[in-house]
Parts: structure tokens; C-alpha cells; sequence
């Protein structure tokens, strides 16, 4: 798959595939950020990404990064849709600082990467009841 990408810093490398094996590619942080104790900020990842009609591109905490940061990504995962792709949309890396000290993450450091993913977009169709019986509700298989 071609996939259109710019570089805002061109002195960083493109995101790559660290082995043949991965599914995502490593994001790459364009400037230094020290991030306060219990706090939230957005890290500039250097690039903007036409991700292709039919996906999305989700953005994730790379497993490492909890462990050797103390880093989360708040939300869980990021999601970009497809019209995320302008001259002021770079993508950003959001993160948590779940530990009671300043984390320091330098201009280069790799602690998010980005997987593509195929996507469908739902055309509803509105019913008085659902055809299935109820399994019991949130949280139900946990007995």
C-alpha cells in the first residue's frame, strides 16, 4: 500500500517497519518535552499522513514505553481519520505521566507507533427491538 507522508523536520527519519514482522511503524518524536507528574501533553511526531480511504490509522503507546518512560496514552489508543491529512495536521502523541516524577523524552525517542487499519462505515438501521436475547449486560461473563 502507497501512502502519501511529509516529514515536518526532514533532519528526523520517515517512520519505519523495525523488523519484516511488524504490523506497526514507530513514531518518532520531533522535539524534546519534559511532562509533569499526573499530567497530559502533546508530543509533535514530525509527520503528516494521508492514511487511504477504507482505513484508519491508530496510533498506540509502543509496549515499551510504559516500563522505560512512565508514559500512557490516555485514551487508550488514538484514532486519525482519513481528512486528517493537512499542512497544520501533524500527527501527535498524546501522553500520561502516571508517575509522581518529571519524565524527560528526547527529540528522536520512539514511544508510539502507528498501525493502519481497514475500516467500514455503518449504515443504520433503526429497529424497535434487537433480534437476540440479553447475555446480561456489562461486564456478564466475568461470573
Amino acid at each position: 500500500m502507497k501512502v502519501n507522508i511529509k516529514r515536518i523536520d526532514k533532519t528526523l527519519p520517515l517512520p519505519q517497519y523495525e523488523t519484516a514482522g511488524s504490523v506497526g511503524f514507530d513514531l518518532i518524536c520531533r522535539e524534546s518535552a519534559e511532562i509533569a507528574p499526573h499530567t497530559i501533553v502533546l508530543i509533535p511526531a514530525n509527520v503528516i499522513v494521508e492514511t487511504p480511504p477504507g482505513y484508519m490509522l491508530m496510533v498506540c503507546s509502543r509496549s515499551s514505553t510504559p516500563r522505560k518512560f512512565g508514559l500512557m496514552v490516555p485514551q487508550g489508543v488514538g484514532i486519525v481519520d482519513t481528512d486528517y491529512c493537512g499542512e497544520a495536521d501533524e500527527l501527535q502523541i498524546q501522553v500520561y505521566n502516571f508517575t509522581d516524577s518529571v519524565v524527560k523524552v528526547d527529540r528522536g525517542s520512539r514511544i508510539a507507533q502507528a498501525i493502519f487499519v481497514r475500516v467500514a462505515t455503518a449504515e443504520w438501521n433503526e429497529v424497535e427491538e434487537m433480534s437476540a436475547a440479553s447475555r446480561g449486560g456489562f461486564g456478564s461473563t466475568d461470573r
